[in-house]
């Protein structure tokens, strides 16, 4: 699907690739879900990422932990107490030790939380975008602390642009599993 542009585009891609997302997570066996993910010997997965999540409940944690930046951003932003999107000490150039550390914080938490706190982060997200217009969402600067981009933008990537990466992800450790069978 291309990236969305609108506001009904953004709600149809995002619930779209999430029911994607959890239509794979629900044909794996209990045992793919709690393999650990070996990439090691795919050389053109470099990407940190690749090396960083090691099951899927880290991904599902991932997915969670950028919820919960647009949530925060996005509330905080609009009652007027400005906040950055990627929080200090972290910026767009450092946001891979961010990741890193939303990691750490979750090595306690349990596929089946994990897989809960998605879903409410996913719901809370979408209503808490219902409200804004298309004009709101898609208009480059239309508030000063988007920056140079639209609200939509940052929408999409952390909703269904992130959920496509997490479905990329699960495909490949179901194909290694596949493989190695």
């Amino acid at each position: 699907m291309a990236r969305a542009k609108t506001k009904n585009e953004l709600i149809e891609a995002a619930n779209e690739s999430f029911e994607k997302l959890w239509s794979i997570i629900d044909s794996m066996p209990m045992d793919a879900l709690k393999k650990e993910f070996d990439f090691s010997g795919d050389l053109k997965k470099k990407e940190a990422h690749w090396k960083r999540d090691k099951n899927v409940r880290d991904v599902l944690i991932h997915l969670y932990e950028w919820h919960q930046l647009l949530l925060t951003w996005i509330n905080s932003n609009i009652v007027g107490s400005k906040l950055p999107f990627i929080p200090k000490p972290y910026s767009f150039k450092t946001y891979g030790e961010m990741n890193i550390e939303f990691w750490k914080k979750h090595q306690s938490t349990d596929l089946e939380e994990a897989k809960d706190m998605l879903k409410d982060s996913h719901e809370a997200v979408l209503k808490l975008v219902a409200p804004f217009s298309h004009e709101m969402l898609f208009t480059k600067q239309y508030f000063d602390w988007t920056g140079t981009t639209s609200l939509g933008s940052y929408c999409v990537s952390a909703m269904p642009s992130h959920y496509d990466w997490a479905i990329k992800k699960l495909r490949a450790h179901i194909k290694l599993i596949r493989l190695k069978s």
